[in-house]
């Protein structure tokens, strides 16, 4: 006979336990005996005690050999769904502890909560069914109890306050209000149970809203069927962004990403996306739904072939590398030139620094340093040479302007070697500006990658330093004569603002070092004199 499966097993022991303990709980509110309230604190051990059998039981399933992901992804749902029935648990004795407290029985209006409490039972009791099933419509009428929770919740606080004005029984009602809380909070417990099955049945960790945005975006692109979501990256701002696969209105299949966050970037990543397929057709990926929901919004893109080119540089052979680099110069030259317009660009470089100063102060304090005395040789804090070239850059503008993509490192570029194509994503920056804007970024974006072997480190200074020399070759047909000095402000921008992400101490004190030694540089040049500045660009970008 085999054994039993503990998580199953325990599973449905607890949730059993806590039908017992909602059905005594509804019982108390039904008629307040303190002998209920004592029969209901006395059961705290059996469901705390089952919880930790479901959990120990996930985690040695996880921690037991190799698991796929959405097998892991499964456990720690079922992990999650434990540690929150047993919360349930623990709210309906606190709501008992805070009604024992109150002295008139009439104040605490007990009989309001039988309603709120039968759905929470009905609730819980269809939990298995839909972890079992994998029954994402089940699992959405079980978070949606949080927002019948919420109407209660708002209706016994109205009345509740309304009693203490002028009332001499305050202190019932405020343990009248601490009891209400602690019910109403069984909503946000079953939302969360209701996410983890989600979760589990889509393939991805997913918050309830973010859910319904999904399945919004897809609603006229995709059949109504179950959704599978690959995890893809998550974004400083917040965004996630995920594979989606999924049949189309004809039964095709489409390849889709999913991009969901703050509404606003969410927006200008449409834009950008919008503007580069007028601008430049072919080089961004294609939009197939957009949604806006409150603060938040997601988009449904065309998934684009290839590898990113952080990917390339770092596993790629030297053939192919090469050959990914000669079609990206290709392609960003010729963007150059379609897009170029004679209105002049500010970069602004040193105002982004500025701005960013603050994070890489409190992170690496010790490598950026205010005004110093050396043998009584004054030496400006690196602040203060901010500062400085920021007044310097105000005096020297782009002659012209290009369309940039604004975030050009190097995992916002993928390219297809089947179809020998550049692609851009990540867009939400793009717009027209001084093309040292993407230069410099792109060029810091591979100095940053915490690689330490030097065969390595030797390949992504090439790679940067070409990009150099493309660009650099650029200027000159352009007869842009300051294009090096605007240059050395980026990289000095993004050698230090890239500190922020950059954990590494020595790492981060190595691109804090060449930031001060490119802005001592370029301030040390007279001014008028900008167009004969040039960096020691293979020194620069070795270690």
């Amino acid at each position: 006979m085999p054994r039993p499966d503990p998580i199953a097993e325990n599973m449905s022991f607890l949730l059993a336990e806590l039908d017992g303990q909602l059905t005594r709980l509804i019982a108390y509110f039904d008629d307040p005996r303190t002998e209920t309230a004592l029969q209901l604190v006395q059961r705290a051990g059996y469901s705390h005690n089952l919880s930790m059998r479901v959990r120990k039981a996930c985690l040695a399933g996880m921690m037991r050999g190799k698991k796929s992901e959405a097998t892991q992804l499964r456990l720690q749902g079922i992990d999650t769904i434990a540690r929150n029935l047993d919360l349930i648990s623990r709210l309906g004795r606190r709501a008992v502890e805070q009604a024992e407290r109150v002295d008139r029985q009439k104040l605490l209006r007990a009989d309001t909560y039988g309603a709120p409490l039968k759905r929470v039972r009905r609730t819980v009791a269809r939990i298995n069914e839909a972890l079992e099933a994998r029954d994402s419509k089940l699992a959405v009428e079980i978070g949606q109890a949080r927002t019948e929770m919420g109407s209660f919740h708002d209706q016994l606080f109205r009345t509740y306050t309304r009693d203490m004005q002028g009332a001499k029984h305050t202190e019932d009602l405020a343990y009248g209000l601490l009891c209400l809380n602690e019910v109403t909070r069984m909503g946000e417990a079953l939302q969360t149970i209701s996410e983890a099955i989600l979760s589990i049945n889509i393939g991805q960790s997913v918050q309830f809203e973010r859910y319904f945005t999904l399945r919004s975006v897809l609603a006229g692109v995709a059949r109504d069927e179950e959704i599978t979501l690959q995890p893809l990256a998550e974004t400083r701002s917040g965004s996630a962004i995920s594979s989606v696969n999924l049949r189309g209105a004809k039964g095709e299949t489409v390849a889709a990403v999913f991009k969901d966050g703050d509404r606003r970037k969410v927006k200008e990543e449409r834009v950008g996306v919008k503007s580069w397929n007028s601008v430049y057709p072919g080089l961004a990926p294609e939009i197939l739904s957009y949604e806006k929901s409150g603060k938040s919004a997601a988009l449904l893109i065309e998934h684009l072939e290839g590898e990113t080119f952080e990917d390339i540089v770092l596993g790629a052979t030297d053939e192919a590398l090469a050959e990914a680099q000669k079609a990206l110069h290709k392609t960003v030259r010729d963007i150059w030139r379609q897009t170029r317009t004679d209105e002049p660009a500010e970069m602004k470089a040193m105002e982004q620094l500025a701005k960013r100063m603050k994070d890489v102060h409190r992170l690496h304090s010790r490598f950026v340093r205010g005004p110093q005395s050396v043998n009584g040789l004054a030496v400006m804090g690196f602040d203060g040479l901010v500062s400085a070239a920021a007044a310097r850059e105000a005096r020297i503008a782009a002659p012209f302007s290009v369309y940039i993509h604004g975030d050009f490192n190097l995992d916002n570029v993928i390219y297809d070697a089947v179809g020998r194509k550049i692609r851009f994503i990540d867009l939400h920056r793009s717009r027209y500006m001084d093309y040292v804007q993407d230069v410099s970024v792109f060029m810091v974006s591979n100095y940053r990658l915490q690689v330490l072997d030097a065969g390595t480190r030797a390949r992504i200074a090439a790679v940067a330093t070409d990009m150099h020399a493309m660009a650099a070759k650029f200027a000159r047909q352009q007869k842009d004569p300051t294009f090096e000095y605007r240059l050395a402000l980026g990289l000095a921008r993004s050698f230090a603002s890239s500190t922020r992400f950059v954990v590494d101490e020595k790492h981060a004190r190595r691109m804090l070092v060449r930031a001060r030694y490119i802005l001592e540089s370029a301030l040390a040049v007279p001014e008028g004199k900008e167009a004969r500045f040039r960096l020691p660009m293979k020194e620069l970008f070795s270690d």
